[in-house]
């Protein structure tokens, strides 16, 4: 099972106990995933149709629970894909599809056609009930990425009408979400890790949301080793490239003028690199009668690679 199947089959089990929320929710759903067919310019029946089970389900229980509504359900072979099933939800009795229409304040746009659903923002001006909307939203059009690969969170739209509306709620929550059209659809993305944790609080996906937050701290933790693990090869590498030009210059100026035409301190630390071509500087330093830091080291090696940079010029 994907990660974003968990989430769905989480939130689905989230019902609210406020009517309005629930009101919220039924219009999210209505609007991601139904329409209506008329008839003479009225509205004969509302029709929610998707291909997960999930959302119908949802959808059935929300309708009974807040109106009372025994939903006619009608399955079909998906033309469009493969082995799988069209759940079609049908509200046609008149009062019921009035009762529905005006509680759940949809209404037809025509900038997107005659039978998509928009929601009034009416619907959505608590914050409770924005929560529930955005719930409804993802469970019927939204995904979401395994944590353990990369942070995405999506939700697709037919228009910029409906997608403008959620990014417009998200954002209300100070979280960042964008859109971009990707070939015909418009999609409201998230891809913070942090703020895709703050909407699964937001949608109540409490246990989905500690799981997330599982898999981003081991993840923050094995990046956090990696970039030390990766700095402590670079400067260990740093450090034996160094070494090895210092022995370089150092053997180089014995072959040449000998060390007796060195200070005293510049023959003995020339000396001790030699002897020990693995030691840091501040080994070295501790080496020498009376000790002396690693800046004192490292002042004595850089007059030596001098030395040795001017004998062969």
């Amino acid at each position: 099972m994907s990660f974003s199947k968990d989430v769905k089959e989480e939130i689905a089990k989230q019902i609210s106990n406020a009517r309005h929320c629930r009101l919220a929710e039924i219009a999210a759903l209505l609007s991601a995933c139904g329409h209506v067919i008329q008839k003479d310019g009225e509205i004969k029946s509302i029709v929610l149709q998707t291909e997960n089970i999930i959302v119908a389900r949802k959808y059935f229980t929300l309708l009974k629970k807040t109106f009372n509504i025994n939903t006619e359900i009608l399955i079909r072979k998906n033309k469009a894909g493969k082995n799988s099933l069209l759940f079609l939800l049908v509200v046609k009795l008149p009062k019921q599809v009035s009762l529905l229409y005006q509680a759940t304040k949809l209404s037809l746009h025509q900038e997107i056609g005659d039978k998509a659903l928009v929601v009034d923002p009416i619907v959505v001006q608590n914050t409770c009930c924005k929560r529930a909307f955005v719930r409804g939203l993802f469970l019927a059009a939204g995904s979401m990425s395994d944590p353990e690969k990369t942070y995405h969170y999506e939700i697709v739209f037919p228009d910029s009408l409906r997608a403008n509306q959620l990014q417009e709620i998200i954002n209300s929550f100070l979280i960042e979400a964008k859109i971009v059209l990707r070939k015909k659809y418009y999609v409201v993305y998230v891809k913070e890790g942090s703020q895709i944790v703050d909407l699964l609080n937001i949608m109540e996906a409490h246990t989905s949301l500690m799981d997330f937050e599982n898999v981003r701290i081991l993840k923050e933790m094995r990046n956090s080793i990696n970039r030390q693990v990766n700095c402590e090869a670079a400067n260990i590498n740093k450090t034996v490239t160094a070494a090895a030009k210092q022995i370089d210059d150092i053997l180089f100026i014995r072959d040449t003028i000998g060390f007796d035409n060195l200070t005293e301190g510049l023959e003995e630390i020339a000396e001790l690199r030699i002897s020990y071509p693995e030691s840091s500087l501040k080994e070295l330093g501790a080496m020498l009668n009376p000790p002396i830091g690693k800046s004192g080291v490292n002042h004595r090696l850089k007059k030596l690679c001098s030395i040795a940079d001017g004998l062969r010029q």
